[in-house]
């Protein structure tokens, strides 16, 4: 139990999303401290009333939906697999922990390619052995339903721990259903990924306790801070600000310049500000020009500044970039009225 006016979050302990998570809410400003590395608690000094603690991702899920946590971050595929309508997404593009559920076949298999091969093949053993089509995963709600969607049927789920990327070579199996990142592990034990046999495109979430959102304005204030600091620092990652040194016969003529180009008219416009202590050189007065700009466009907006005169531009990475209110914490606030 916790005290009143006290939140626990759960975060991932082990695996995949563990170190990634608490550089995310490093970077996110809501640094993690956990006095000890066996220690299972820690706190969240930018929200003192925000207790950690730390479990394995699928035990995550259960915490938060028997409201032993308030909030907890997982994976999409471990919300599908073993979540239920007691959670809520409330944060669903966290952008990490990318991954793939997905069904992986032997590479001896040449001629499946596709759910439809592997159909044809699931009846061939069928009819030739007398058997069903082995399917190896700890994933066993999504891969039966995936399997059911496609029009498999006659399959047998086979719980399998650990290495299950073996389970086809060491014979206990026919195909594989599990995670994968890069496709490196599949294709060290010779298996291959259907084309279209991706079942789910996962990745880290914030989840919380729906009827805890939902009966708690303390909670839902707490989790508004934080979507604030989330949302403002995945804003961030997507600008720089550039800062370059132009000349010209007025602030309203650079201005001018710069918002002609799309790309460096800034997020909000550019600042421009004179530099003191130099004179004019043919009615030219030195100015600093200071936007902010989209990352994919950061050489583009460089070179146009070197068109119109721009020298010494330097480059800092934007950490935040706070919006009118977190869009985030909008589309919650739209999801507990609806409920």
């Amino acid at each position: 139990m916790t005290a009143e006016n006290s939140f626990v979050i759960a975060l991932p302990s082990k695996g995949a999303l563990a170190e990634p998570t608490l550089d995310f809410f490093a970077q996110c400003g809501m640094k993690v401290w956990k006095p000890n590395p066996r220690q299972y608690t820690g706190k969240i000094p930018a929200l003192p009333n925000l207790t950690v603690i730390f479990q394995r991702v699928k035990d995550v899920t259960y915490k938060v939906a028997d409201g032993t946590a308030h909030l907890g971050i997982t994976g999409v595929d471990v919300v599908h697999e073993y979540g239920d309508d007691r959670l809520l997404t409330v944060h669903d593009n966290l952008e990490y922990g990318h991954c793939k559920l997905l069904v992986a076949v032997p590479e001896a298999w040449v001629d499946v390619e596709t759910v439809a091969d592997l159909t044809d093949i699931a009846l061939d053993i069928r009819e030739n052995q007398n058997r069903n089509l082995r399917v190896a995963t700890t994933y066993s709600y999504s891969a039966r339903k995936f399997l059911h969607e496609q029009g498999i049927h006659h399959f047998t789920i086979v719980k399998a721990e650990g290495a299950i990327e073996a389970a086809p070579t060491l014979g206990y199996a026919d195909v594989i259903v599990d995670l994968t990142q890069t496709g490196t592990t599949l294709r060290e034990n010779r298996l291959k990924p259907l084309s279209d046999g991706t079942i789910i495109n996962s990745q880290a979430i914030l989840v919380g306790n729906r009827d805890a959102l939902q009966a708690q304005p303390e909670l839902r204030e707490t989790v508004r801070l934080m979507l604030e600091y989330i949302d403002a620092s995945l804003n961030g990652k997507r600008y720089a600000q550039l800062t370059a040194n132009i000349e010209g016969t007025s602030p309203e003529d650079i201005a001018n310049q710069l918002t002609a180009n799309p790309i460096t008219r800034g997020l909000h416009g550019p600042t421009i500000a004179p530099i003191y202590g130099v004179q004019p050189k043919n009615g030219r007065s030195p100015y600093t020009v200071t936007l902010i700009v989209n990352n994919k466009h950061l050489l583009e907006a460089v070179e146009y500044l070197r068109t119109i005169g721009g020298t010494q531009t330097t480059v800092h990475p934007v950490n935040f970039v706070f919006m009118e209110q977190s869009p985030a914490y909008v589309r919650l606030k739209g999801q507990l009225e609806q409920a």
